[in-house]
């Protein structure tokens, strides 16, 4: 299944367009730019087999993933969930989060859920519908630490950690501590999950872990010496796209490289990644914050456009201090297109950190838009031998 990845097309695809790409590879050091591009080819059984382009990629090169951390939690809450089943634990039943260390916070109730509690189900489809931070610090502590990095290693994801929750200043011995939870069915406790603790460092060989010139700190006072990302979470491109190829693909892996979730968790994933904020009733979304292609870079960039109605884009994007990054698998019914793409860029012109000064809009949605939109106007002229039958991926949004 490994093949050699091409590390020509991407580049001279992007040199053939330098009116929309000349800016950012010209800079390739601010830029940052990684990209990995997987052409599927299916054969009489509808069968898939991968061919892989690249661009800079480099998983020793550190780039901060922000959000698509959140998909590996989904599917390992989900495999755990699958582990205690015989407890009566389900992803649907109600789970009551706790606290035992400082910074801990309690969650008893969800009023965007139908029901109005929180619940494993709720939670992924809160992170998959517009990358929701609370709902994914509820998995990293249902998951435990410890148990998020055992996962990744398993999976063969060498190149990545997740070591700390999102957007609450979570960092040094609070990563360690997580929450104690209990799950009920109705009123009656299925399982009882105490505080756990991690003890372990996961140290990766990276380069480039101090960036910039500056940074405000935590009362917003400007710091003139580089911004250090040492400590915070890492998922490099190369893992990603594994982990969204076994999702998408499970039968192109053998047995026991799987995740270990049932037909039910597949259907929640896939409907909650490639459905529009819009098309939710439960959470309940304002359009005006979260626009129907708010979360499909990959083709979109953020424009507010009407979404074509014969596209579907699976995927977990991110973006945080300059990083914009997206995580895809695209599919034209229509013309019978599909291919997973990966990118991440980085713009901050003015070398601060953490001062919410970046250039996504002039330069990183834009890159991102132009660049999946190339890939698939690309993917539009080539011939495959067998038209690919995308039925599996035709799913019902309707509640």
């Amino acid at each position: 299944m490994a093949q050699k990845t091409d590390t020509v097309f991407l580049k001279k695809l992007m040199e053939s367009k330098p009116g929309l790409f000349s800016s950012v590879l010209h800079h390739p050091d601010k830029n940052q730019i990684q990209i990995l591009y997987t052409q599927v080819n299916r054969d009489a059984q509808n069968k898939p087999s991968f061919k892989a382009f690249s661009y800079n990629l480099d998983p020793h090169h550190y780039f901060y993933p922000a959000s698509t951390v959140k998909l590996a939690a989904v599917i390992f809450a989900l495999e755990k969930v699958n582990r205690l089943k015989n407890t009566g634990l389900t992803a649907s039943s109600t789970m009551i989060t706790d606290s035992a260390f400082k910074g801990q916070s309690k969650v008893l109730t969800d009023t965007s859920a139908r029901n109005g509690l929180p619940s494993v189900a709720h939670y992924i489809k809160k992170i998959l519908l517009t990358s929701d931070n609370d709902a994914f610090n509820r998995l990293f502590e249902f998951i435990g630490r410890a148990e998020i990095n055992q996962q990744l290693k398993a999976n063969g994801f060498n190149d990545s950690r997740i070591l700390n929750r999102l957007a609450i200043g979570d960092a040094g011995e609070s990563t360690r501590h997580s929450n104690p939870i209990k799950f009920y069915n109705g009123d009656q406790l299925v399982y009882n999950q105490p505080a756990q603790y991690d003890p372990k460092d996961y140290e990766l060989t990276l380069s480039n872990l101090t960036m910039g010139k500056g940074y405000l700190d935590s009362a917003d006072k400007l710091v003139n010496k580089p911004f250090s990302l040492a400590g915070k979470n890492t998922f490099a491109i190369n893992d990603q796209q594994k982990l969204m190829q076994k999702l998408i693909f499970p039968e192109a892996f053998p047995v026991k490289e799987r995740f270990k979730l049932t037909a039910a968790d597949y259907k929640l994933i896939y409907t909650y990644m490639s459905k529009y904020p819009t098309e939710s009733d439960f959470p309940k979304y304002d359009p005006k914050e979260f626009w129907p292609t708010y979360a499909k870079m990959l083709y979109y960039g953020r424009e507010k456009v009407t979404p074509d109605p014969n596209i579907r884009i699976f995927n977990k994007y991110g973006d945080s201090y300059g990083y914009i990054i997206d995580n895809s698998y695209f599919v034209d019914f229509k013309n019978g297109i599909e291919y997973f793409l990966t990118a991440v860029v980085h713009s901050n012109e003015d070398g601060i950190f953490n001062d919410n000064k970046y250039e996504y809009d002039t330069v990183c949605f834009p890159f991102m838009k132009n660049l999946g939109q190339s890939i698939y106007e690309a993917e539009l002229n080539r011939k495959k031998a067998h038209r690919p039958d995308l039925r599996k991926f035709k799913l019902d949004y309707s509640h």
